[in-house]
């Protein structure tokens, strides 16, 4: 049986490096890392999260990026951590558009066997990022 929940996130930190980029093209592809924390409140519960991107930028206002985070803490009152693999891309609007999926076999605790997917769409200047989740245990 699935279940829905949701809730929002907010970045505590994003710390960016550039990693190589296009030589003479002022709207070049463009490579970075970031290394982020988020803070998950609603259905999930993990105050302090470990997240990794790579990052392409397409240019100056697009771009794709992938990544993995680690969330401990709860999810509907059950105890436990995961992680889940993230894929995302923004366009000239600059709104972030990600899935995301449970890395299979990473929940701990009372989420052991947990598998699910999401969604999560980052508008630019909100500091707060509803997300919807889609689980089973």
């Amino acid at each position: 049986m699935t279940t829905h929940t949701t809730g929002h996130f907010t970045y505590a930190d994003w710390q960016e490096s550039v990693l190589d980029e296009t030589e003479g093209a002022e709207s070049g592809a463009k490579l970075a890392r970031a290394v982020v924390t988020n803070a998950f409140s609603g259905g999930i519960e993990a105050p302090r999260t470990s997240c990794q991107y790579a990052i392409t930028y397409l240019s100056d206002k697009t771009g794709v990026c992938c990544g993995y985070e680690l969330l401990t803490g709860t999810l509907d009152g059950r105890a436990g951590s995961f992680v889940v693999v993230q894929h995302g891309s923004w366009g000239e609007d600059a709104t972030v558009r990600c899935t995301f999926e449970v890395v299979p076999g990473s929940g701990t605790g009372e989420l052991t066997g947990l598998t699910g997917s999401g969604t999560f769409s980052a508008v630019q200047g909100e500091s707060e990022i509803p997300y919807s989740f889609d689980y089973a245990l």
